[in-house]
């Protein structure tokens, strides 16, 4: 079968270098028992290149898995994929097959296989040099005749430097691999694509087409489109949809671009490094200065009024002491410090308020202090509260353990 036919069969649109290099191969590979791994950004399509392999193979006429590694609990997946016998868990009520056992003769499709986990992956890796698994709760192999097709949207050499992959599996796995190009590498397709979902949903919906000015066919076509074909789908749904204009202006369709004034340019990508929610801490740090400061700003011109009050008031030596700790802070977080308000004509006057005052609390008090106060206005509620603190629950989950904060 040519790839005209193929395309037309698995309703694929477009006719670039990169798409019908990545078809070629799958059909190429389809006669084979090659095991295949589909890399892609998300929405690019890739699940419909692993059909395309067993619908070209000698195994077409028997079962077809898809599973999304991802979806599964890590607790069950090796029950889901290899079965288990009755009793090997507490819910285990009679034997299961697993998916290895029930496409037996036919082909596997494991998407989304980077989340696979340690454990499961020494299994799989059984099966793929094998051909043998073994069912949860069993000591008794099986074998198994399946063709493993993996598709993933990260990188796995990445996964496997970090520890996160087996080196082993990877190759296994990378016998032959197949890249699916994202739609922002594929500018001739974009329109035709668009005019594809339109037709549908005008078909689906039972309303007139909706078209795109020249004007809109450009904004189409410099979008990046980070969410490739599922967000060009969903977006030309929507437009479908709620527009009552069939004529789609540049106006028109930038209000459902986000970002749309980015054009489709080579973006850089900062490097992540080694320390984990690394940003996220800092923010909670930036704001618990900008907080200080505040109260520290009240409190010189509470000490200034006292001191006007009651002139024979004596400022002892420590108070020259100035939070000096707390200016460091600030200079390291980058923060220019503000000593001028809205109700001071001098600022000399003004500084000299910041003379008086002395820092009570460390940092670290400070930040603990910060994520008590916004868990008893959550009613304890990590999710709330992390929100409200701009930091991950994770990281809040990690900050209340570091500080043994009783909820």
């Amino acid at each position: 079968m040519d790839l005209q036919s193929i395309k037309q069969r698995f309703e694929i649109i477009g006719n670039t270098a990169g798409l019908n290099r990545a078809l070629d191969i799958a059909v190429q590979v389809a006669p084979t028992d090659l095991s295949v791994l589909i890399t892609g950004e998300s929405g690019v399509g890739k699940e419909r290149i692993p059909q395309i392999i067993h619908s070209q193979s000698l195994r077409k006429h028997n079962n077809y898995i898809a599973v999304n590694c991802g979806a599964i609990p890590e607790g069950t997946i090796d029950s889901e994929l290899f079965g288990h016998i009755k009793g090997s868990f507490t819910s285990a009520h009679s034997d299961r097959k697993g998916y290895f056992e029930e496409a037996d003769g036919g082909t596997i499709f494991l998407d989304e296989v980077a989340e696979l986990p340690l454990s499961t992956q020494v299994r799989l890796l059984r099966v793929l040099e094998t051909g043998e698994f073994i069912k949860v709760g069993s000591s008794k192999g099986q074998k198994t005749n399946v063709r493993v097709v993996a598709a993933t949207n990260v990188d796995l050499a990445t996964r496997v430097s970090n520890g996160k992959f087996r080196e082993d599996l990877f190759y296994r796995l990378n016998t032959v691999p197949i890249l699916v190009p994202p739609l922002r590498t594929r500018q001739e397709d974009i329109h035709l694509l668009f005019r594809k979902f339109a037709s549908d949903f005008a078909e689906r919906y039972r309303m007139p087409l909706i078209r795109l000015t020249d004007d809109a066919i450009q904004v189409l076509n410099k979008y990046r489109w980070p969410g490739n074909i599922r967000q060009l789908k969903n977006i030309t749904e929507q437009i479908s949809v709620i527009e009552e204009k069939r004529l789609i202006t540049a106006e028109i369709l930038k209000s459902y671009l986000v970002g749309s004034d980015a054009t489709n340019l080579p973006a850089l990508i900062k490097k992540q490094n080694n320390f984990e929610d690394f940003s996220s801490e800092r923010e909670i740090l930036y704001q618990v200065l900008f907080d200080m400061k505040k109260d520290m700003n009240e409190l010189k011109m509470l000490v200034n009024d006292i001191i006007k009050q009651s002139p024979d008031v004596k400022i002892n030596d420590y108070g020259t002491k100035v939070v000096k700790s707390f200016n460091e802070d600030i200079k390291m977080a980058d923060i220019k410090p503000i000593y001028r308000d809205d109700n001071s004509d001098n600022q000399d006057d003004y500084e000299d308020r910041g003379e008086v005052v002395e820092e009570v609390l460390s940092l670290q008090e400070q930040e603990k202090e910060l994520i008590i106060k916004s868990l008893e206005k959550n009613n304890n509620k990590r999710k709330l509260a992390s929100e409200e603190l701009g930091i991950s629950e994770r990281t809040l989950y990690r900050k209340i353990k570091e500080y043994d904060i009783k909820k």
